[in-house]
């Protein structure tokens, strides 16, 4: 179990600065309070975690048609629900939401390959091992 808290925390903590910096780089993005912060982290963590895939395929003809880049409009919608769910973390508008979340994503991503190494501490496995059968 504390095996999996560390690289949760990690995420949980890239992400709380990706918005932070967003927030610099931004006018159209605020947080009244640190604890804002912190909790607007955690639950974009936990909308990209449940919300997002079911938007991804409920969308999925209309990202095929735009061949992908709809999903960059989920991303904006992800960030706009949290601020909606989160007071005093504040999101003018859509267009606002479009571009940081295409920032705080590259910027996690960066940020992530630095701190983690380029590999996660962990993996799920999701099939069996070559030659070997799950019972």
């Amino acid at each position: 179990m504390l095996a999996n808290l560390t690289p949760f925390l990690l995420h949980w903590a890239i992400t709380a600065l990706a918005l932070w910096v967003a927030s610099h780089l931004f006018k159209g993005i605020r947080f009244g309070s640190t604890s804002a912060l912190v909790v607007s982290a955690l639950l974009l963590g936990l909308a990209n975690a449940v919300v997002r895939p079911l938007l991804v395929v409920l969308t999925l003809p209309l990202t095929l048609l735009s061949f992908g880049f709809f999903l960059l409009v989920i991303n904006a919608l992800m960030l706009l629900l949290v601020s909606k769910l989160v007071s005093g973390f504040k999101v003018d508008g859509f267009w606002t939401a479009f571009w940081a979340s295409l920032f705080i994503s590259v910027l996690s991503l960066v940020l992530g390959a630095f701190v983690l190494g380029g590999t996660p501490d962990f993996t799920i496995e999701t099939s069996p091992a070559p030659g070997s059968v799950w019972l």
